[in-house]
């Protein structure tokens, strides 16, 4: 049994990370077959969406423990409380996705499937992978309030990079189209949000924990 959960736990890994970077580079090529920026420029704006960022972490944290588990990073990604970390900022770019960006967003052909790996396929692939195969109980209360340093890390260059070339990535944080004060508020509500789910990740690991769920030998590490 100890042995089928940990083949199952990497097995599932190999699988969502490959198509985790498939989707990537996927959407990466579709960004320079575009071409109405240079492939620097395309460079750029694709590393200034969310869900990019997020998914390359997500990526990574499938690929570095099933493949390199005794490596700095397989360690690292391997660890409960970066899972957790990881597993709430892609739910988040689902929600967030499909309750205020799927309608103003209409994409065609390949993009259609890329759209739907990023979105949908890898949040839900790696709040499973939480559920499933990361020990629980090990969380603490004030660990979602540290979460928060990636998506403030993430406002700060959406600001930067904004500011300089007058282009955000989300409507909701457009400081050129809405003004300092709206988009500051829409961010604050963000950083909200994420600390509510994120607080809601560390309760149903204590929940978790207390109905028995809690073993370590699930995990792949």
């Amino acid at each position: 049994m100890l042995q089928g959960m940990h083949g199952a736990a990497r097995g599932w890994r190999i699988l969502f990370a490959l198509v985790g970077w498939v989707g990537l580079l996927a959407q990466y090529a579709l960004s320079l077959d575009a071409g109405t920026r240079s492939v620097f420029g395309s460079t750029v704006v694709f590393f200034s969406y969310f869900t990019v960022l997020t998914n390359v972490l997500v990526a990574l944290a499938l690929t570095a423990p099933a493949l390199f588990p005794d490596s700095r990073i397989g360690r690292w990604t391997a660890s409960e409380g970066v899972r957790a970390a990881v597993a709430m900022y892609i739910a988040v770019v689902g929600l967030i996705y499909h309750t205020l960006l799927a309608a103003t967003w209409n994409p065609q052909g390949l993009l259609v499937y890329v759209n739907q790996v990023l979105h949908t396929v890898m949040p839900i692939a790696f709040v499973l992978d939480w559920l499933l195969f990361v020990p629980k109980g090990r969380l603490r209360w004030i660990d979602p309030v540290k979460w928060l340093a990636y998506p403030l890390l993430y406002g700060l260059w959406t600001v930067i990079h904004g500011q300089l070339v007058g282009w955000y990535p989300y409507w909701f944080i457009d400081i050129g189209a809405l003004g300092w004060e709206r988009a500051g508020v829409n961010f604050a509500a963000l950083l909200a949000f994420f600390l509510g789910l994120g607080l809601i990740v560390a309760a149903m690991d204590r929940g978790l924990s207390a109905l028995g769920k809690g073993d370590s030998s699930v995990t792949l590490s």
